[in-house]
Formats: C-alpha cells, structure tokens, sequence
C-alpha cells in the first residue's frame, strides 16, 4: 500500500524537556492509527505536528511526499473538547472550515448537511449547543472536521469526556463513518480497549521522550460489533498492549502521586 503518511526521525523539544525522540513511521493510505502510551509520552504532541500546529525540532513529516509546515486542508482535527460555539447552530457550527476557506456556497452547505445526517444528527440543524448532550456535541465536532473533506483525520482523545456507554457508542458510529469514507485517521486514546477495537494498527508510546515502542497490528475482522470485546482474541491483543505499557504507567502514576 502507498503511504499516506511519513515521520523520519522525528524529535521534539520544549527547551530543556524532551517530548519525542527518533519517532520513525509510515501510514498507508486508508489505515487506522491509534495511539495509546502513558501520561506524558507525547502523543498528543505527535498529533499537533502533524497537524502543523507545533514544529518538530529534528526529523521531517510528509504527506503525500510533501514537507509539513502548516495547517493545511489536507488534515481535519477533533479536539478533546468540542470548543463550539455557542451562538451558532449545529449547521453552522459544522460549516466553519469551508467558510474559513472560502467555500461556503450552496454545494458545501448541503455537503454539510449530508455529513450531520451521515453523524447522526438529521432535524438538530438548527440547534444551539447548550441545547445538546455530551455525545451530539462530539458528533457535531466530527462533522465540521469532515467538512473540509480532509485526506487525515486526527482525533485527540474525542471521547474521554463522555460516559461510558456513550462513549461506546461513539466508537460503533466513528467505524460507521469510517467503513463509508475511509479517511486516513490517527486517533489517541488512553482507553487500550476502545484503540483495538478501533484500529488497524495500535501505536505504543513508551514514557517521556515519547518514543515508539511497539507497532501492533490488528487482525480482527471488519465490520467490528461491540461483541467482539468479550472474545478471546481482543483480550489477547487488550493484555498485549497493556503489558507494554504498564511499568510505564504505573511509573506516571507515581510521579504524580
């Protein structure tokens, strides 16, 4: 498969502390990625370069063979938060990335109302967002990131403000998605169950400098229902991971603590 995707000797400072180190990686077009590892590892740090929104301090990363330097079109961000605004609607609220570039004509508009209907959210075009739950309000986060029609979709932690049996949810409706448009999508997550239900490939983050310690590839089949976590093989890859990473956690925790 051609890659989408390349990170070559990636590193990353913050004066004196270091994020990343040496972080080398190829994702093909199409793939799901995600990210788990402990507090701290830079994960989300990880993302934010290849989103443009942070500058690498050593090594390259490459879409489509070109340099990133910038926020760019080409990739769509879901922020933890939803950060919407309240004074818009849901419909326009979604439509801030085409208006932003310049391409909020009828086609976009009706794209965009195809993308709520496709998330989820048919007839709730006109409400505010304190009119909405938890789990709409990540739905509408999700649409407006689609709605620049993005190559890579990056998504930091998306759910982790849900409860859990929404946040189930929202993992059957982002494969959904997903099975529709298959975007190139990396997805960092603390929740080692929710990565390999989701993913193609598990990323495993050891602890700061944020380095990659393991690739796990997911063999499960596709479609995936919630059932598949209570079979043997999820667990394996579940305790796998967590194997992994445990020391590096429980190290987190205590420095915490």
């Amino acid at each position: 498969m051609t890659a989408k995707l390349i990170v070559s000797g990636l590193g990353k400072r913050f004066d004196a502390l270091e994020a990343l180190r040496a972080i080398d990686l190829e994702v093909a077009r199409g793939e799901f990625i995600s990210l788990v590892g402990p507090s701290g590892c830079g994960k989300t740090t990880f993302l934010r370069i290849i989103a443009g929104l942070e500058t690498a301090t050593s090594g390259r990363v490459l879409i489509d063979g070109k340099p990133v330097t910038k926020p760019g079109g080409d990739r769509g961000f879901v922020f933890q938060n939803d950060n919407l605004l309240p004074w818009r609607t849901v419909l326009g609220n979604a439509l801030i990335g085409p208006e932003v570039a310049g391409r909020a004509g009828r086609a976009e508009r009706q794209r965009t109302l195809d993308l709520l209907k496709l998330v989820g959210l048919e007839g709730f075009e006109s409400y505010h967002p304190r009119q909405l739950s938890g789990g709409m309000r990540q739905r509408v986060n999700l649409a407006r990131a689609l709605a620049i029609d993005p190559d890579i979709l990056l998504m930091d932690e998306p759910f982790s403000a849900l409860d859990a049996q929404t946040r189930e949810i929202m993992q059957t409706e982002l494969m959904r998605i997903w099975e529709q448009g298959r975007k190139t999508v990396l997805f960092v997550t603390h929740q080692i169950d929710e990565a390999v239900f989701l993913s193609d490939r598990v990323l495993v983050f050891a602890r700061r400098p944020g380095r990659l310690q393991e690739s796990v590839d997911v063999t499960l089949p596709r479609p995936r229902a919630l059932a598949i976590k209570r079979t043997p093989e999820f667990t394996h890859y579940v305790d796998h991971i967590w194997r992994l990473i445990e020391d590096d956690v429980r190290a987190s925790v205590m420095n915490l603590a």
